[in-house]
């Protein structure tokens, strides 16, 4: 490749040397920028939703997400019980300082899901088969570390696009941008985490819950149920998770390794009868 003082050929075209560097500086920004910090691990996660626009994501995405999943259980109380324990929780994470919002929505199926921002979901479904407040404790701080570690953003990046996320989300009232929003919604709704997320959800969840006040045996009691519901019918979302009989194994195995002499740890089996089951509409 011939090259003068001052320029050189690339592809057959002439560039100066300070454009070259500074598109080559471009891409290197661009990369770096596609990283970020696990605050749980240390270690670094592809990320292109910078955690600045996490918040606006989880606010656009949320109604569209409550509406598609039969939306808010409509008792206050209810719903006020689901975000003390959620708060309970979340006070005790590796990032207290995001403004979580747990809600209860009214859809049939076993399920529980986040947003970016500290937007956590959980079904009437789920609720009805759920026998007290440490397994509702559980469940709330597995999609706590699902939020503290980023898994979701770092989902969205990778299975819908940064592109495509952030143009549907932006409020319109033309039918196609509306319906590109709504499609984008139910891709979020099944959204697929690794093996190593989930895992680090359950653990880390477990952690929460236990640092929260609540006994540990409450997340494997959830995973007990949803062997048996998984086994009567098929849950979606258990396609893409760890199988519940392997997470009740590594459970059992740190609660045994970390948690067998806590004392007062609490279960509150009466409270969520009376705050939660007695009170979900028929």
């Amino acid at each position: 490749m011939a090259v003068t003082s001052k320029k050189f050929q690339i592809g057959g075209a002439k560039m100066c040397k300070k454009t070259v560097l500074f598109r080559i500086a471009g891409f290197l920004f661009f990369l770096v920028s596609g990283c970020a910090v696990n605050p749980i691990t240390g270690e670094e996660q592809f990320m292109l939703i910078p955690e600045s626009q996490e918040l606006e994501i989880g606010q656009a995405y949320a109604p569209e997400i409550e509406k598609q999943m039969g939306g808010r259980i409509p008792n206050e109380a209810v719903q006020a019980y689901i975000d003390s324990v959620g708060q309970r929780v979340a006070r005790v994470s590796h990032r207290p300082d995001i403004q979580y919002h747990f809600m209860a929505l009214g859809h049939k199926t076993i399920n529980a899901f986040a947003l970016p921002g500290g937007y956590i979901f959980i079904t009437k479904g789920m609720l009805e088969k759920l026998n007290n407040e440490s397994e509702l404790a559980g469940v709330l701080a597995h999609e706590t570390t699902h939020v503290v570690a980023r898994h979701a953003a770092e989902a969205m990046s990778r299975q819908i696009g940064i592109q495509l996320l952030l143009a549907a989300a932006v409020s319109s009232t033309n039918s196609a941008a509306a319906a590109q929003a709504a499609d984008v919604a139910q891709q979020i709704i099944g959204l697929q985490f690794s093996k190593e997320n989930e895992r680090e959800a359950d653990l880390v969840g477990m952690q929460y819950m236990v640092d929260a006040g609540y006994d540990p045996r409450g997340m494997v009691e959830t995973m007990q149920m949803l062997e048996r519901e998984n086994e009567a019918a098929p849950i979606d979302f258990l396609s893409s998770h760890p199988s519940p009989q392997n997470r009740i194994t590594y459970l059992t195995g740190r609660i045994e390794s970390r948690y067998s002499n806590a004392k007062g740890l609490k279960v509150g089996s009466e409270e969520y009868r009376r705050a939660a089951l007695d009170r979900l509409p028929k």
